[in-house]
C-alpha cells in the first residue's frame, strides 16, 4: 500500500503535554507560527470559537482532549464527575455544524462512564483522546490512498483548509492533493481564498508552499470563470457534517463550487473521515448552520493588526459559516473506509 508523506508541520496542531494542551494558533498564520497553551476548558472554548483551532477533524481532537482537560481542571472530590460532564457540554456546543466536535466529546465521555471510580477518569480520558488522535492520523493516510486514483494530473481546485493544520495527519481534501504531489503526479492547485476569514489564502496557500506544490490563489468569485477555461480537472473539498443521504456541509462557498463543477462536467469530490458522517441527520435541511459575527463580513482584522473596514458603518450582514452541497452535486465521498460514488 502507498503510504502518506510525513506531516508538513512536524507535529500535530494539537499536542497534549504535562503542562496543558498546546495548539498551533491558526489565526496567526501565515505571518507567525506560534503555539498557544490551553489549561482550562473556557480557554479551549474561546480558541474554538475564535478559530485558533479549526477544521472538522481538528475540532474532534479538541473535543477529545478537552474532556481530558476538564478531568485535570476539576478538583477531585464530591461532584467531580458532574462538573466534568458539565464542562464537556460547553465544549460540545462550542461550534454547532462540525459534528466531529460533539462526536469526540461523547466518545470520551462514553468511555469514562464505564468506570464508576472517578479517580481513574483523568488517565482514562487521556487514553481515549489519544486513541482518537491516532485513529485520525491513520484515517488521513487511508483517505489519501483511496483518493489517489481520482487525482489526475493537471489543475485542481479546493476551498477553505483541509490539510495538516486541520487534522493530526497530512489532511483530508488538501491531503489528497499533497499526497498526489508526493507520489509524483504533476498537479497544480487553485486555492479559493475563502471569504470572509481567508482560510484558503492564509492557511491552504501556506501549506501548499511549504510542500512545494505549484499553486495559485483566486478569489471565491473567480472559480466558475477558471472552470470555464477547460483546464480544471476537478474540485476536492472537506466536510464538516455529512448527512445520511449524502448532503454535505462545508465552508460557505462550497455549494457554489459544486454547482459550477456540475455545469462544467468536472468531478466534485468530498474527502473526510467517517467521524464526519452523521447517521442521525437525515439530510442537509437538518444540518445546523453556524452564523458568525457580522463584523467578519464588514471587514477583516489580521492577527495583532487593526481591522480594515470596507463597508458602510452599520450595514446589515448575513454571515453563515457553512453551506450545504446536495448529494446530487457530489461525484464521490472519500473516507478511510473507501469511496462512495454518488454520481457520474
Amino acid at each position: 500500500m502507498v503510504t502518506a508523506p510525513p506531516r508538513l508541520l512536524g507535529c500535530c496542531p494539537l499536542e497534549w503535554r504535562a503542562d496543558g494542551l498546546w495548539l498551533v494558533d491558526q489565526t496567526a498564520l501565515p505571518g507567525t507560527f506560534q503555539h498557544l497553551r490551553i489549561t482550562t476548558c473556557a480557554q479551549l472554548v474561546h480558541a474554538i470559537r475564535e478559530l485558533q483551532v479549526r477544521g472538522a477533524p481538528a475540532l474532534g481532537l479538541a473535543g477529545g482532549w478537552g474532556v481530558a482537560l476538564a478531568c485535570r481542571e476539576v478538583p477531585a472530590g464530591a461532584g467531580f464527575r458532574d462538573r466534568v460532564i458539565a464542562l464537556a457540554d460547553t465544549l460540545r456546543n462550542a461550534r454547532p455544524t462540525a459534528v466531529n466536535l460533539a462526536w469526540a466529546v461523547d466518545r470520551v465521555l462514553d468511555r469514562l462512564r464505564l468506570e464508576p471510580d472517578g479517580t481513574l477518569w483523568p488517565a482514562l480520558a487521556v487514553e481515549a483522546a489519544q486513541w482518537i488522535q491516532d485513529e485520525d492520523q491513520r484515517a488521513c493516510a487511508a483517505i489519501c490512498n483511496h483518493a489517489l486514483p481520482w487525482i489526475r494530473e493537471g489543475l485542481w481546485m479546493t476551498i477553505c483548509n483541509a490539510g495538516p493544520l486541520a487534522t493530526s495527519g497530512i489532511g483530508t481534501a488538501l491531503g489528497a492533493l499533497l499526497h498526489a504531489h508526493h507520489e509524483g503526479r504533476r498537479i497544480e492547485v487553485l486555492a479559493c481564498e475563502t471569504r470572509p476569514l481567508l482560510q484558503g489564502a492564509r492557511l491552504t496557500m501556506w501549506e501548499l508552499q511549504q510542500a512545494g506544490v505549484p499553486c495559485r490563489l483566486i478569489t471565491d468569485s473567480m472559480a466558475a470563470a477558471a472552470m470555464a477555461g477547460g483546464r480544471v480537472q476537478g474540485v476536492v473539498m472537506g466536510a464538516d457534517r455529512i448527512a445520511a443521504n449524502g448532503d454535505t456541509a462545508n465552508k460557505v462557498g462550497s455549494y457554489s463550487l459544486a454547482l459550477a463543477a456540475r455545469f462544467h462536467e468536472i468531478p466534485c469530490l468530498v474527502a473526510a473521515p467517517e467521524s464526519t458522517r452523521d447517521p442521525h441527520c437525515p439530510n442537509g435541511n437538518s444540518i445546523p448552520i453556524e452564523e458568525r459575527n457580522p463584523a467578519e463580513v464588514r471587514g477583516y482584522a489580521g492577527h495583532g493588526q487593526p481591522p480594515v473596514i470596507w463597508s458602510p458603518a452599520g450595514c446589515d450582514c448575513w454571515n453563515p459559516a457553512f453551506d450545504v452541497i446536495p448529494a446530487r452535486l457530489i461525484t464521490a465521498i472519500i473516507t478511510e473506509n473507501g469511496v462512495t460514488r454518488l454520481h457520474s
